[in-house]
């Protein structure tokens, strides 16, 4: 498989505004939970008006001699609206909960429906670690933001609102007073918010380059070790792992200067409380329980305020997070192109295609013209970074040539779109996934109507039904993760019977053979034969025996056709394939002429 360097890019991360319409429509979607959740929590916020205000009536009944009556009275009164509170808030924590959790849910379908539906070329140019950390981490730190905090917030901001009002209630000047610490707060808000919004987003990225330098080092892990290069990627990985701490404690230190100031916050407002209070005692304009209810009602918002503002922190990181979702929900849709055109037949037509991976590389393709006849069997074959593969993804409509044009049936990729064009012409890779279910589930993936008798049909073609009826519960074996693990050339076979399932008149084979061993690649050539009959079929060819069995051979070299004929015809013209074909037979069966697995890419 030829490997080139690659542009990559960022996704892309919403702006404040757009971020907040984006949870505005999810707020819209779930009207009716976010009613219930509002009403809930502002009769549970209500409720807790009750204690500090019949605790001043008590203050003020004590002072003027009533009896125990009255007290015992006000107490009953506290423990009713004690037990009603609870009952309220908890069914509004409740309400919040699901309400967030429903939206955060159709974000993720959003950015999940989005990534899945990218074109397939712009896909393979965004950075995997930055995807990975969107669709992992982003998501995980805004679900823990609604599932830890999100009820909490939400019956903060309530009470700290109705707690206003109730001071406010007693005496407009009490109430003033008590404001007193707004200022300060917002002044501590204002101060920490500029400098603490950029960390996060740069955390974000940060552990978004930390994934990509992690997931490339596993991924490439046998080159790694074959090249000695554990120290090199460690180190990245270490590197780029202190960057990310580093900024995280650089917003903790910002963090704990930011507790200061709310203390001050605290201090300044009870003070304004309990000065304005013995002023306006003193001056008969209220009465002492008054005044009593209004240190305890600013009293009652130290939690709730500290909470607000202290949730900043994680609020803060949410909020990069949502921006950084709600960047890849906007993505828009690809149009499908709308021509009404069909393929008049299952013919392929290269015309002098050129492929570059930017970055100053070479060439990938340079001007490859081919043409394949509907039903013929091509196969590809050249030396790793020949072109094969590039030419493979251009043909499924993968890679966007940078110039030239590819034609189905007469009709340019271009124009069919995306989606048809996946119905036209099917790929098998190296790498087969084997998705968690049924071993029936896996392959209607192909095609979801398809029954048993089809999924079985489908594997008795490719010869894959002596091992799947030797499979504990045969086709309802769960496989995948956390269920039956499928060999490699089971993997393959499994890939090769959803070919036959999806049935398109165009076949992609790209070294689809080349995990398995000797024996293994033997039967699974016997299988790609059997699920490609009669279809227009490109071989990415990894061992000449594929060449062999094909109607005509693609030879490449730097990105160029250099040679193409029949099998038989390339070998008796002595040229490159010639050559290779002379030393294939010179090595051991299934072996390379160096004694390593036999292999041209």
């Amino acid at each position: 498989m030829s490997a080139a360097p690659r542009q990559t890019e960022l996704l892309p991360t919403a702006s404040a505004r757009r971020t907040w319409a984006v949870l505005g429509e999810g707020v819209r979607a779930s009207r009716r939970t976010v009613a219930l959740a509002v009403a809930a929590v502002l009769a549970g916020g209500a409720a807790g008006l009750v204690a500090p205000w019949v605790l001043g009536d008590i203050v003020d009944a004590v002072a003027a001699g009533e009896g125990m009556d009255a007290v015992l009275r006000s107490v009953a009164l506290i423990a009713v609206a004690a037990v009603v509170g609870g009952v309220f808030t908890g069914l509004g924590g409740w309400f919040v909960g699901r309400a967030g959790e429903t939206i955060l849910a159709r974000l993720r379908e959003r950015v999940m429906d989005r990534v899945l539906h990218m074109p397939a070329a712009r896909l393979e140019r965004v950075r995997l670690g930055d995807l990975l950390s969107r669709v992992g981490d982003d998501v995980a730190v805004v679900t823990a933001g609604i599932a830890r905090n999100g009820a909490d917030l939400v019956v903060a901001a309530a009470t700290v609102l109705l707690t206003a009002a109730g001071m406010t209630a007693l005496d407009w000047r009490l109430g003033l007073a008590g404001l007193c610490a707004m200022p300060v707060y917002v002044l501590a808000l204002r101060w920490y918010l500029p400098r603490s919004g950029p960390y996060y987003a740069r955390e974000r990225v940060a552990m978004g380059e930390r994934s990509h330098a992690m997931i490339g080092a596993l991924r490439g892990r046998s080159a790694v070790r074959a090249y000695r290069l554990e120290a090199e990627h460690e180190g990245r990985v270490g590197d780029r792992s202190r960057a990310a701490m580093d900024i995280t404690l650089s917003v903790f230190r910002l963090f704990t200067r930011f507790g200061a100031r709310l203390n001050a916050a605290e201090c300044a407002g009870l003070a304004a409380v309990l000065v304005t209070g013995f002023w306006l005692v003193r001056a008969d304009l209220v009465t002492v329980g008054m005044v009593t209810s209004a240190a305890l009602y600013f009293h009652r918002l130290f939690g709730p305020m500290i909470f607000l503002v202290m949730s900043f922190n994680e609020v803060q990181s949410a909020g990069a997070s949502l921006a950084r979702l709600a960047g890849v929900a906007d993505l828009p849709a690809e149009p499908e192109p709308d021509t009404g055109r069909d393929p008049e037949d299952s013919s392929l037509r290269v015309e002098e295609v050129v492929h570059t991976y930017g970055n100053g590389a070479p060439p990938a393709l340079d001007e490859v013209s081919l043409e394949v006849a509907p039903g013929e069997r091509v196969a590809l074959v050249g030396a790793s970074g020949a072109g094969k593969t590039t030419l493979a993804a251009v043909v499924c409509g993968l890679r966007e040539p940078t110039s030239g044009g590819v034609y189905l049936g007469g009709v340019p990729l271009a124009e069919l779109g995306e989606r048809r064009v996946r119905e036209h012409v099917y790929l098998v890779s190296q790498e087969t996934h084997v998705f968690s279910g049924t071993l029936l589930e896996d392959l209607a993936l192909a095609r979801p109507e398809a029954g048993e008798a089809e999924a079985l049909a489908a594997l008795e073609r490719v010869g894959a039904l002596e091992w799947v009826r030797a499979l504990p519960e045969g086709l309802h074996t769960v496989v995948g993760e956390g269920g039956h693990t499928l060999t490699s050339e089971q993997a393959q076979h499994l890939a090769l019977a959803r070919l036959v399932l999806a049935d398109p008149p165009v076949a992609v084979l790209d070294e689809a053979t080349a995990e398995a061993g000797s024996s293994g690649a033997r039967r699974l050539e016997r299988a790609a034969l059997a699920a490609t009959e009669g279809r227009t079929t490109l071989v990415v060819a990894h061992r000449l025996t594929q060449a062999q069995a094909a109607d005509r051979v693609v030879v490449m070299d730097g990105g160029r056709v250099v040679e193409q004929g029949t099998h038989d015809g390339l070998v008796a013209a002595g040229g490159r394939y010639a050559a290779l074909w002379r030393s294939w037979q010179g090595a051991p069966a299934g072996q390379g002429p160096s004694g390593t697995p036999a292999a041209l890419g």
